[in-house]
């Protein structure tokens, strides 16, 4: 017997909705508690176990502070399809990302950039950086490094 796997636009909509509560600094037991479930439930819904019906999906919505349509967008002007979702363990990938230290505070700091064409310009910068760590070596010298190399 196999065990259920969750539909990745459940999935999907689950990681948005951890992601927001986590950019917001909100417990799973408070979100729980504004729309009315257990945080058992808010857990199982930001796994994708469980599906948001819309009545409880506007209700985090509210309690979130975005529109129903944030938990579907991949971008901002694209509506969420499952091209390129993958496979569930991608998404567990992101999830692990966008949760993480860096994820969040990177999230957060981009999430406060207004301007479409400046938002444009830090994805090409990161693409730009992403693509030449697969060209340099792994190891890039710090300036201490490199100021022993001129004593010599």
């Amino acid at each position: 017997m196999s065990a259920k796997v969750p539909n990745p636009i459940d999935a999907y909509v689950g990681s948005r909705v951890r992601t927001r509560r986590l950019m917001l600094g909100m417990s799973q037991e408070r979100l729980a508690e504004q729309i009315g479930v257990t945080f058992q439930q808010v857990q199982k819904y930001e796994k994708g176990t469980n599906r948001i019906g819309a009545s409880r999906l506007q209700a985090i919505a509210g309690v979130l502070a975005v529109p129903v349509a944030f938990f579907f967008q991949q971008d901002n002007s694209q509506p969420l399809n499952t091209d390129g979702l993958g496979a569930i363990n991608g998404l567990e990938d992101l999830s692990d990302f966008l949760t993480s230290k860096e994820g969040l505070s990177l999230n957060k700091a981009f999430m406060k950039i207004n301007d479409p064409s400046v938002r444009q310009s830090v994805l090409t910068l990161i693409k730009s950086l992403a693509n030449a760590s697969d060209v340099l070596p792994n190891h890039i010298p710090h300036a201490a490094d490199a100021s022993v190399g001129l004593r010599n």
